[in-house]
C-alpha cells in the first residue's frame, strides 16, 4: 500500500508526464498565491517540475504538451554550417530536404 508521502519519481517514470488536471491543480495554486514549495507539498510534486509548469504557462499560456520544433533546429544548425548563405537558398534547401514552409524564420534568424 503507498503511502501519502511516496515519491513521486517512484510512483511516475521520467518520461510520464502529469496529467492536464495536475498541471491545471498547479497553476490554481500559483494563482491563488501560494509558493512553489507549498504547491509542491500540497500536490506531492517536485518543486522543479512545479516550477517548470508554472514557467511553461507564464511564457505559453498552456500547459499542453507542444509538439518539437525539428524546423527551428535545423534551420540554427544549417545557418551554423553555412553562415555565408543567403536566406533565400537555406530557406529553399531546408523546403527541399524537409518539405518544410520556412518563410520570414530565415532572416529572423539571421538577424
Amino acid at each position: 500500500m503507498q503511502t501519502a508521502h511516496t515519491n513521486i519519481c517512484e510512483r511516475m517514470g521520467r518520461t510520464q508526464e502529469l496529467s492536464e488536471f495536475k498541471c491545471g491543480t498547479v497553476i490554481g495554486c500559483h494563482l491563488c498565491n501560494k509558493s512553489i514549495h507549498e504547491i509542491s507539498l500540497l500536490l506531492n510534486i517536485p518543486r522543479s517540475t512545479v516550477s517548470g509548469i508554472i514557467t511553461k504557462w507564464k511564457q505559453l499560456r498552456t500547459t499542453a504538451t507542444q509538439p518539437p520544433m525539428r524546423g527551428q533546429c535545423m534551420l540554427k544548425r544549417t545557418m551554423c554550417r553555412s553562415h555565408k548563405l543567403s536566406a533565400e537558398s537555406i530557406a529553399k534547401n531546408l523546403q527541399t530536404s524537409c518539405g518544410l514552409q520556412i518563410r520570414t524564420t530565415v532572416r529572423r534568424e539571421l538577424n
